[in-house]
């Protein structure tokens, strides 16, 4: 098939849209079920080659849940532990292969952002994948090649209409790609930089010990930046992107939001929080909003009277600030990625309070020594890559 006719393009009155292929040649992707969109194949595609590239640079199954063409969370398929499992709703003695914990960690890094997301495999979808995919809201999901069993739960999903996607995985793309803007056409050449260890070994700081379980959190920092709109920074810790902040016009906006997000995933692992006594049958988007706005500042918006009874069976106290700011203090080993240079220290500053140990970048601002400096201060181990990675 050269060509797929889509509903719509990014909004309804964008019409005609498709995917096609330039050359004449055959799409590299198969529709097994559903109708996906325009915005689902950017999401799809974006999605696909990033898993893909994880799996070799890491040689792990690999993950990655997708919201409007940038990751909410990349994995790569190591066990879950009791607090993930908790934290990610997964059903009390539920065997869970390799790539279906990948896309649980991925999924988990932040569950609000997730909800109907586009979910990319680096591996042939499972049963324990789809079995998982069904109780939860999303849009489509692109992998290799499905089981029987894990299509038969897929084509079950949203009565039907859940999008299922096949990739042919030995598909090369062009060495040029082009798109249009304003009848104005772009080229360039497709994005084929290699991410591997040997683009960490230029390590800047006094502090050199990189462990290896730091260098694949490293890894799984720069695939998943390859992949996120810029400018863009991303928080990983044991394989999991635990903070992604996409899309922002200044580098410390970037380092806050990711921060913001990866404080807030490690709140979700306090005891307090695994114990709220949700009512029984509340959906799992509910519970998700519920912790959310739990741990915010708007907590009274859940636990007001007369609005707590249809979360919660008895009120939670709220976190105080102090015993945020002490778990929060427990926080270690986080690796933090840029896109492009940090170009002042504020940025480590912030990091640091997240529990950051290493830091990958590409280096090159004229303040590489102040940045330098303040990785030194928190003993902070920095490796920088001379290598942007840019994403629109």
């Amino acid at each position: 098939m050269n060509e797929l006719e889509l509903k719509y393009g990014c909004n309804p009155n964008q019409k005609p849209a498709r995917i096609f292929m330039k050359d004449g040649g055959e799409l590299p992707v198969r529709v097994l079920n559903g109708r996906p969109g325009y915005i689902n194949f950017l999401d799809a595609l974006n999605s696909w080659q990033l898993v893909r590239e994880l799996k070799e640079a890491t040689a792990l199954p690999s993950a990655a849940s997708f919201k409007h063409v940038s990751p909410a969370g990349a994995a790569v398929g190591l066990p879950l532990d009791d607090a993930e499992r908790a934290m990610y709703f997964v059903e009390p003695g539920a065997e869970l292969s390799p790539i279906a914990c990948a896309y649980i960690r991925a999924r988990g890094a932040d569950r609000l952002c997730s909800y109907g997301d586009w979910t990319a495999l680096s591996d042939v979808c499972d049963e324990a994948v789809a079995a998982y995919l069904k109780n939860e809201v999303s849009d489509g999901i692109i992998a290799p090649g499905y089981t029987n069993a894990a299509l038969e739960i897929l084509k079950s999903k949203k009565k039907g209409a859940y999008n299922v996607v096949q990739v042919d995985p030995a598909y090369i793309p062009a060495a040029r790609e082009t798109k249009d803007v304003f009848g104005v056409s772009f080229e360039q050449g497709h994005n084929d930089l290699r991410i591997d260890e040997t683009l960490l070994n230029n390590i800047v700081t006094q502090s050199r010990d990189l462990p290896q379980s730091a260098r694949t959190d490293m890894l799984v920092a720069l695939i998943t930046l390859k992949y996120t709109q810029s400018n863009s920074v991303c928080y990983v810790k044991n394989g999991q992107a635990i903070g992604v902040g996409a899309g922002q016009q200044s580098r410390i906006h970037c380092t806050r939001l990711a921060g913001q997000k990866a404080d807030n995933w490690y709140l979700r692992r306090d005891p307090s929080v695994l114990a709220l006594p949700f009512i029984d049958g509340i959906r799992r988007p509910d519970r998700d909003n519920a912790i959310d706005v739990y741990l915010s500042d708007e907590f009274e918006d859940v636990l007001a009277d007369g609005v707590w009874q249809n979360i919660f069976k008895t009120r939670p106290e709220p976190l105080s600030i102090e015993e945020k700011r002490a778990w929060l203090s427990t926080q270690s080993g986080v690796t933090v990625g840029s896109d492009a240079f940090f170009p002042f220290g504020d940025n480590i500053e912030r990091a640091h309070k997240s529990g950051a140990q290493y830091i990958v970048e590409p280096g090159g601002s004229i303040r590489d020594d102040h940045v330098i400096a303040a990785a030194d201060k928190y003993g902070m181990v920095m490796a920088f890559t001379g290598v942007r990675l840019f994403h629109h």
